[in-house]
């Protein structure tokens, strides 16, 4: 069995990743130089270098990397290898224009970029195929090796190619998943509109149409392209497991959710020996940490908890936003810190050297163009020493507080066209949810609607538009036995076929949340309301309302105005030994707080009103001991309260009592035992 940690790395990884090929071999000795004074301990190589290691097909050059790999092993730093299957040769689009991927409205992209290829294509498979078989032949026992790469952040920029060669395997895709075109006709609805098929012949991608096409054959569609990346993934994890015996094999997602809504990371999880992630910070106003927070809470749970590994994140700016702020300084660190907080196994950027040529050039590096008389590397030298000093963490894990429901395939169903309000968006909602338990300093699992949640005391429900009949028995087990369920408007409405279930809203929710939905009406644009609670106080909503008929729940709070005003905008049911929560419209952030807040009480979670707003604190534990993390986002000095004293690891202070926390820096607490 191949290992589910970096092979040989007996220290948190700290790199980025490395292309020698953009540089002469003379700063190939600069590079190892100060990677050693970096404290850099694993980079990624290879992950482009198709047309360089087969200039032509079938004829390889791998003397270069071999130098490479044997100038890292001498210096006793660890490769993550790539398999290069992102950026075929232009050789290859010569010979196979066909690989080229076709969008929904009939173009086909040109050679150029990265990314670009029908992954349905015999051709790519077999080109793919062969080039990491000779990678795994290659170096499959070099010293060096502590991890395979394969390809490279899947399904960005393309996941879906709409091309004849797709369209015959999204045929065979069917039959697979439904046995029959009556099982697909059946559970695409196709009766409505006319669109009932007598053979699969007959069945094409969902291309462009001329008004809303089918959604259910859009949603099988967003399932067979996930399918079909994922196919070609296997495809190379299985040829170096066979050649490369017990070197672990990854790819690394974009897990967040403002980021990449492509594939199905639960399914991918699986897969996977190693969970790995790409993250960067979305800069559009909001409070980046909170985001970096979700991505590295859901990251970690797609690995089950298990620890995984931040295989790319940036020292500074971007290049790919409207705009590309710096880092201000000390924040790389923190933002470092935080993912490991959270169960990363250390922190790799994207690059080790600033590229003096093509699309990336402007975004930011280990090494910067500016060199090391930099702020940014003097940076990077710190978090390499601090890193060094966290090495006893690895192994154990992140202890969570409470779970959020997550579904990437709810979350394709609802973003199809002709929903009740565009503006309404699960994303949204879970941002939102997620930035409420947050401020109530909760660690956050995210979990699969059907996965067990016993563990958990509170479990909140944002956005699930799409609830199967076995998911909905599951939250209402949760509930029964002793579980607080929080639950958001739009939820439980459809099936896995986007049928919606028989019977009033919120189908597979109505019993555990004790309560039909008679009617939707979403708000106007700018429009809103308030909602009025027991203690008189009221909030403010916007974006959706429901009339709401109690079978069970009993009202917390009303709307005081608006379409629904004196019906229920909050309701709380008890249920065996548990209770369910339903919010029938769209509260912010802070105004979520008031629910959850009772909710958590409901829960027996204890208020930690005590801890400052934007101070993360966050607890790893594991053989080797219990580790407090603490994170400072705000520009005054944290004092956060100890309950048992311990020894500050960065620092080597005694801490008792009060931690005190400088602006804007972290503190990670080994607890006494």
């Amino acid at each position: 069995m191949p290992e589910t940690t970096p092979h040989g790395l007996r220290r948190l990884a700290f790199g980025g990743d490395y292309n020698p090929e953009q540089w002469p071999e003379s700063v190939w000795q600069e590079d190892v130089r100060l990677m050693r004074e970096a404290g850099v301990t694993m980079v990624s190589v290879g992950i482009f270098s198709w047309a360089l290691l087969e200039p032509e097909p079938g004829s390889y050059t791998f003397g270069w990397l071999d130098r490479v790999l044997d100038l890292l092993h001498a210096n006793g730093i660890r490769v993550d290898l790539g398999t290069p299957t992102v950026a075929p040769p232009a050789w290859f689009y010569r010979a196979h224009p066909e690989a080229l991927p076709v969008t929904r409205e009939g173009v086909r992209y040109a050679f150029g970029s990265r990314g670009a290829i029908c992954h349905s294509s015999p051709a790519y498979r077999e080109a793919a195929a062969r080039i990491t078989t000779e990678l795994a032949r290659r170096y499959g026992t070099h010293p060096a090796l502590a991890l395979w790469h394969v390809h490279n952040e899947y399904g960005v920029p393309v996941s879906a190619c709409y091309c004849d060669t797709c369209a015959a395997h999204f045929r065979r895709w069917l039959d697979t998943a439904h046995g029959s075109v009556e099982a697909v006709n059946d559970a695409w609805g196709t009766a409505f509109w006319g669109q009932r098929y007598a053979s699969y012949e007959e069945i094409d991608p969902p291309r462009l149409t001329p008004t809303v096409g089918n959604p259910a054959q859009q949603l099988d569609y967003r399932r067979f392209a996930d399918a079909t990346l994922r196919e070609n993934f296997v495809r190379e994890r299985d040829i170096l497991h066979r050649l490369a015996p017990g070197i672990p094999v990854t790819t690394n997602f974009m897990t967040a959710l403002s980021q990449c809504d492509s594939l199905d990371y639960w399914s991918w999880g699986r897969e996977v020996d190693l969970v790995t992630n790409d993250h960067y910070l979305i800069t559009d106003g909001r409070r980046t940490h909170v985001n970096l927070a979700m991505a590295a809470d859901l990251t970690r749970s797609v690995a089950g908890g298990a620890p995984w590994l931040l295989l790319e994140h940036s020292t500074s700016g971007v290049s790919w936003q409207p705009r590309n702020p710096a880092k201000r300084p000390g924040e790389m660190a923190r933002n470092s810190l935080a993912h490991v907080a959270r169960g990363s196994e250390g922190a790799m950027f994207f690059q080790w050297r600033q590229s003096r040529r093509g699309a990336e050039k402007f975004h930011s590096s280990m090494v910067p163009h500016a060199g090391t008389d930099s702020r940014i590397w003097r940076e990077v030298v710190a978090l390499g020493a601090d890193l060094g000093t966290l090495a006893e963490v690895r192994g154990t894990r992140t202890v969570p507080d409470a779970a959020m429901v997550w579904d990437w395939q709810s979350w394709w169903a609802q973003g199809l066209e002709w929903r009740p309000s565009e503006d309404h968006d699960a994303r949204e909602r879970a941002d939102s949810f997620y930035e409420s338990l947050y401020d109530r300093h909760l660690t956050v699992d995210f979990a699969h609607p059907e996965a067990d949640l016993s563990a958990y005391p509170l479990v909140v429900v944002p956005a699930l538009y799409l609830v199967t009949e076995a998911a909905g028995l599951n939250l209402r087990s949760y509930v029964e036995n002793g579980g607080t369920l929080v639950v958001s408007y739009f939820s439980g409405i459809v099936d896995e076929h986007d049928a919606v279930h028989p019977g009033a809203y919120p189908g597979a929710l109505r019993d555990v949340l004790g309560l039909t939905v008679e009617e939707w009406s979403p708000l106007g644009a700018g429009e809103s309301v308030r909602i009025t609670g027991p203690a008189g106080d009221s909030l403010p909503a916007d974006v959706w309302t429901e009339f709401v008929v109690p079978r069970g729940a009993e009202t917390v709070w009303t709307y005081a105005d608006g379409p629904a005003v004196g019906r229920p905008a909050v309701t709380r049911h008890r249920l065996g030994r548990g209770t369910a929560w339903y919010v029938s419209t769209r509260l912010d952030a802070t105004a979520l707080d008031t629910v959850l807040r009772a909710a958590c009480e409901d829960a027996g979670i204890d208020s930690r009103d005590t801890l400052p707003r934007d101070v993360e604190v966050v607890r790893r534990s594991g053989e080797s001991g219990d580790y407090l993390f603490v994170l400072n986002h705000t520009a005054d000095e944290a004092k956060v309260p100890l309950d048992a004293p311990g020894t500050e690891l960065l620092g080597g202070e005694r801490a008792d009592g009060q931690l005190a926390v400088p602006a804007g820096a972290v503190r990670v607490v080994r607890l006494d035992a």
